[in-house]
């Protein structure tokens, strides 16, 4: 079956639906692709915020904002296009307002706001309120907020529509091929333009943050059609996961006053105390960037200071105590937060402190992509006309080795419309391109060789193996035998790949065949990490190479892009770091 449309926009997410709500403005035709319902995306997952510098609560300014983001990047975020993010950000939260979000409000009704790891007044002065939040639901009002004004504006959607490939016409992109859940059928969707917003790879890890949909699957598909992924081995673990778990606890615990703790410090639970983050970061304490609280966390428990619980094997976890809030603060400004510690590890948090560890949760690295979205080609800035990318799925390069936190959200609302308007002017002249009608050829090929193959590997069983490898030696610690080992175990694992079978033969919501297609996505997006990690030999941001802990300004201030050049093969390219402002200099907070 064939499809035409102006545009399409693969994933519905808060990068996917903001391009989309800007197409459908300009009236043109437009279709949102996504493999889950749109509300099911996991935008809804982001709970703390969304960083603008409103000054609605201190003092602030978007340059403030700018050099905190370059700072907490490492000195790996492209600086231009940073300032662009930062500048527009207080423009893109004013318009969701204006869309109907509920924000939390200040007692003067101003969009409420709250501290957050690494943003600062001041240049690094003090912590400055920043991140705009919704209680502790502020994606989830996002993505329903930009839902609405969709269906309001009578964008067409497909939703369980699995997007498995790209139509490519040399150096233009023509459209999609997607996979319908509900029939097992292909589907060709030509288009004049086409915009990528499918997330993360998150569950390449064992512990993660992601839902379980978030495969890779947009990087995987441009990486098969030639084109390179920038920064891969930049992967941020979240400190603060549920034990064992991984769901997210929210860093507006910590920017309401939660203090992380270890064993020797449990006696001053509820007491408002300063916890071991204090030496560790004297000014911003709890609330430094991601990648340096997540490896304080690691260094506690490798220090003998971790805590262990009754049945415990090992002390691996500390605990972030929130019991100095109050039940008020709990309950009004991190309900859900305090809904997941009740139920999913039983405790009560009003009382006793949340059990927590680090946990895959985000991808610095992504499909290349210039300001307004438009996807690089390669190293050199050629580019791949009509295709378009933002969100996580997308390295425009403003986190660079390590995000702040509320930035995604800032990510996706200013560059999904950034995309929307560059895609309006490419539109202006742009033609439909002839599509064959077996363009899906290849694709039906590889879901009849799961299907009907014969394979006896299961995907359990090779997922599993890629969680734990990626874990163990790409996780928050790395160091070049760990990555070998796992990058040499990721290969292995693609070797296997080829000989998955699915028992279950329907057509019809055939999970086991989309689990399938997914595992061998995130063994792409795994292998590419790897490979990258063990390129890199020095310490900067989410990257921390045990054997090269030191940072390496005149060798790695630098992008990696990492092309596939046979099954078995990759090739790299460099491109410099945009510095403007900023001078890079040893991160200090």
């Amino acid at each position: 079956m064939i499809h035409k449309f102006d545009a399409i926009v693969v994933g519905a997410g808060g990068a996917g639906l903001r391009c989309a709500l800007e197409l459908i403005q300009q009236n043109f035709n437009v279709a949102v692709l996504s493999k889950l319902h749109p509300v099911r995306s996991h935008t809804g997952a982001s709970q703390g915020g969304i960083g603008a510098a409103l000054g609605n609560e201190e003092p602030d300014s978007p340059e403030w904002h700018f050099f905190d983001t370059v700072k907490g990047s490492d000195y790996l975020g492209d600086q231009d296009t940073i300032e662009v993010m930062c500048e527009e950000a207080v423009e893109a939260v004013l318009e969701l307002e204006h869309f109907g979000l509920p924000f939390s409000r200040t007692a003067e009704g101003k969009i409420a706001q709250r501290p957050f790891g690494g943003h600062t007044r001041n240049f690094g002065e003090a912590s400055v309120k920043r991140a705009a939040y919704a209680a502790d639901r502020t994606g989830h009002m996002i993505l329903h907020t930009l839902f609405e004004q969709c269906v309001k504006n009578d964008v067409r959607f497909f939703n369980e529509f699995y997007v498995l490939d790209l139509i490519m016409d040399g150096s233009t992109c023509r459209g999609v091929i997607a996979y319908e859940l509900a029939t097992g059928d292909l589907h060709i969707f030509q288009a004049r333009a086409t915009f990528l917003g499918t997330g993360g790879y998150g569950r390449a890890f064992s512990i993660t943050s992601n839902a379980h949909a978030y495969t890779g699957d947009g990087m995987s598909i441009c990486l098969r059609q030639g084109l390179p992924l920038e920064d891969m081995e930049f992967v941020q673990f979240h400190p603060t996961g549920l034990r064992k778990l991984g769901i997210l606890v929210s860093e507006a615990a910590r920017g309401e006053g939660g203090i992380l703790r270890n064993s020797t410090d449990m006696a001053n639970v509820g007491t408002g105390k300063d916890g071991f983050m204090a030496e560790i970061a004297p000014t911003v304490k709890d609330l430094a960037p991601r990648d340096m609280v997540s490896r304080a966390i690691y260094n506690e428990i490798k220090a003998g200071r971790g805590i262990e619980g009754t049945g415990d094997t090992g002390a691996d976890y500390v605990v972030l105590d929130l019991v100095h809030l109050g039940a008020d603060v709990i309950n009004e400004k991190l309900p859900d937060i305090s809904h997941f510690a009740r139920k999913y590890l039983a405790v009560e948090p009003i009382t006793e402190p949340i059990p927590v560890q680090p946990t895959a949760h985000y991808a610095m690295g992504g499909i290349p992509t210039d300001v307004d979205g438009l996807v690089f080609a390669n190293a050199r800035n050629d580019v791949v006309n009509g295709l378009y990318a933002a969100g996580e799925v997308a390295c425009v390069s403003v986190h660079g080795a390590n995000r702040l936190g509320t930035n995604s959200l800032v990510d996706i609302v200013v560059f999904g419309r950034r995309a929307g308007k560059a895609m309006i002017n490419y539109l202006a002249d742009a033609e439909f391109g002839r599509v064959s009608d077996t363009a899906n050829e290849f694709i039906q090929g590889e879901i009849d060789r799961l299907k009907n193959g014969g394979g006896k590997e299961k995907v359990v069983d090779l997922r599993v193996a890629m969680q734990k490898t990626m874990m163990a030696g790409v996780g928050v610690y790395r160091t070049k035998e760990g990555i070998t080992e796992s990058r040499d175990a990721v290969k292995e694992l693609l070797r296997r790949y080829k000989h998955v079978g699915v028992t279950d033969k329907h057509a019809f919501f055939n999970t086991e065949l989309v689990e399938a297609i997914e595992l061998g996505f995130l063994l792409d997006c795994a292998w590419t990490i790897a490979e990258s990690a063990l390129l890199r030999t020095e310490s900067r941001g989410a990257h921390s190479r045990v054997d090269y802990p030191d940072r390496d300004d005149a060798k790695w201030l630098k992008h990696t892009m990492i092309s596939k050049t046979g099954d078995d093969e990759v090739a790299f390219d460099f491109k410099p770091v945009t510095i403007t402002k900023f001078k890079p200099k040893p991160r200090v907070y």
